[in-house]
């Protein structure tokens, strides 16, 4: 009978040496690694506040408004007050687009810094 002959499959070569060579600035914790980290830092820092800020003034907004204006307390759609539907159900919706912006920003910045490490190894 035949043997069955053995193929090996393989990728693309790797170059995991290069890919080392790039972040070497931010291993060994040089000038210019700390700089890259530190400005990395700071527009994740930003981005946090930017998504913080919104949900403070709904979180504290909503129920400081339903305290201050009690007629809206009294308000009743489809049998059910106002404030329930508002605070229990329809926040939801707004917590997962911050949620979604904060995620897909910040992968955006990580993807541009590795682009920066990039640039500033060549």
């Amino acid at each position: 009978m035949n043997e069955p002959v053995r193929v090996r499959v393989t990728g693309p070569p790797r170059h995991t040496t290069r890919r080392r060579a790039r972040t070497r600035e931010i291993d060994e914790e040089t000038a210019l690694g700390a700089v890259l980290i530190s400005s990395l830092l700071r527009t994740q820092l930003r981005l946090a506040m930017m998504v913080l800020l919104p949900l403070l003034v709904v979180a504290a907004g909503l129920p400081l408004a339903f305290h201050l204006w009690p007629a809206l307390a009294g308000i009743r759609l489809l049998g059910v007050p106002v404030p329930w539907l508002v605070l229990g159900v329809l926040v939801y919706p707004f917590l997962l687009l911050l949620g979604w912006q904060y995620v897909r920003r910040a992968e955006r910045h990580e993807r541009e810094f590795a682009e920066l490490v990039e640039i500033a190894d060549r």
